[in-house]
This record gives structure tokens, C-alpha cells and sequence, in this order.
């Protein structure tokens, strides 16, 4: 709904086209622009209610035959929407930021991790701008955490690290892609200066489908080094 309370176009369109929500429309966008998930790719969506995401991860997919799962993790007990997703889409009820990493990976295809890792996490918003800012900025440090790992010790410039080489012990596969959900603030930018490093490209996204109120911000970062 918009500010007003009356149906805007992408809410709209989101009943029409059998969308749970009108967020399929962000990631829409991020498939069309980066083409993130290919077909028979494994794709882990972290904060995925109420579900507008795993739908278009599914679609994204292609034919059943090309293979490829999606899975979806939150909070909320979320039901696997019954449009535009097949038997390669589950969810599981948990904290994502609680469970060990090996549960996680485990979930996906051998247990050798995902080929991209959605994070659409966002906290209670409370109204106060500064501390709504610095709690998702954290949610973003924990999904990075999760996705890369051990990696991100390559880059930290730590001379006690400089000589190692640390086991990956992230779940996004080498290559592979991440999105991470931010509010606007000047702590943002510092937050994509970390995963510059980590990654071949990075690039901030506003999608279309952000309400004009929101300070929602993509970041979009392709193939882990």
C-alpha cells in the first residue's frame, strides 16, 4: 500500500501477477540488471518472509529439470507460496544469525555451500533514524559473516594474518553472489568499502519498488574472490 493508504502501482501488480508481496519487484529489478541467479543455482534467502523472494528465486531458476533449490530462513514460520514455486523451494523457522554455519551449509546441494545469499534482514524499525541505521548495519555485518566468512581475514590488513591463508568457512560458494539489505546512513558507504575486497564487482541499488519513505538501500556484490 502506499503512504496513503491506497494500492500503488507495484502492490497492484504484485496481486496480478500472484506475487506474495511487492518486494518481488526489488528483486526483479537486481535479476534483470546483475542476472544474479542462473538457472540450477543454489540460492539461500535469509529473512525471507513473507515469501515474494523465494518466488522469484524459484523463477529465476528456470524448468524444473535445470535443477538448482532455494531456501528460505526466518523468524516468521513461512509457508512456501504456492505460485511460482515448485518442490526446490523449503523454508525452515530459525534465527539465521543463531544457527552454526554447518547446520546451514548443510542445506545446501552436497553441503558445499550457496551460489548466492539474499539477505533482505531488516530490524524493528523504531523511528529513531540513528539507532534504526546502526541496527541494520549490524544485521549487515552478521550476513556478511555468514556468507564469507573466514575470507574476509584475506583483506582485513591484519599483519598477524598477512602470512595465513583461512579456511573459508562461509556458506556463499567462490564466484558467487550476495545482496545485503541496508539503511541509508553515512556508515553505509564505509560498509561497501569492506566488501569491495571481497568481491570482483560491488554497486549500490535503490530498486524501483522502494517506497519514497523507505531509506532501503541494496547492496550488490558479484563473485567472491
Amino acid at each position: 500500500m502506499s503512504k496513503a493508504g491506497t494500492p500503488d502501482f507495484f502492490y497492484r501488480e504484485a496481486q496480478r501477477l500472484g506475487y506474495v508481496a511487492r518486494s518481488a519487484f526489488k528483486l526483479l529489478q537486481m535479476q534483470k540488471q546483475y542476472k544474479l541467479i542462473t538457472p540450477g543455482s543454489s540460492v539461500l534467502d535469509l529473512g525471507c518472509a513473507p515469501g515474494a523472494w523465494l518466488q522469484v528465486a524459484c523463477q529465476s531458476l528456470g524448468p524444473l529439470k535445470n535443477g538448482g533449490v532455494v531456501v528460505g530462513i526466518d523468524l516468521k514460520k513461512v509457508k512456501v507460496p504456492p505460485m511460482h514455486c515448485d518442490s526446490r523451494v523449503q523454508t525452515v523457522c530459525a534465527d539465521a544469525l543463531n544457527l552454526p554455519k554447518n547446520k546451514l551449509k548443510a542445506l545446501s546441494p552436497q553441503e558445499k555451500g550457496f551460489d548466492v545469499v539474499l539477505s533482505d534482514m531488516c530490524p524493528l524499525v523504531s523511528g529513531i533514524r540513528i539507532r534504526d541505521a546502526a541496527l541494520s548495519a549490524e544485521l549487515g555485518m552478521r550476513a556478511l559473516d555468514l556468507a564469507v566468512g573466514g575470507v574476509s581475514l584475506l583483506h582485513s590488513g591484519d599483519s598477524e594474518c598477512s602470512n595465513s591463508t583461512p579456511k573459508n568457512d562461509g556458506l556463499l560458494r567462490p564466484g558467487g553472489h550476495l545482496v545485503i539489505k541496508l539503511l541509508e546512513s553515512e556508515d553505509v558507504k564505509e560498509f561497501g568499502q569492506l566488501c569491495k575486497p571481497l568481491f570482483k564487482k560491488a554497486a549500490w541499488l535503490r530498486p524501483k519498488a522502494t517506497r519514497s519513505c523507505s531509506k532501503e538501500i541494496y547492496l550488490i556484490c558479484q563473485g567472491l574472490l
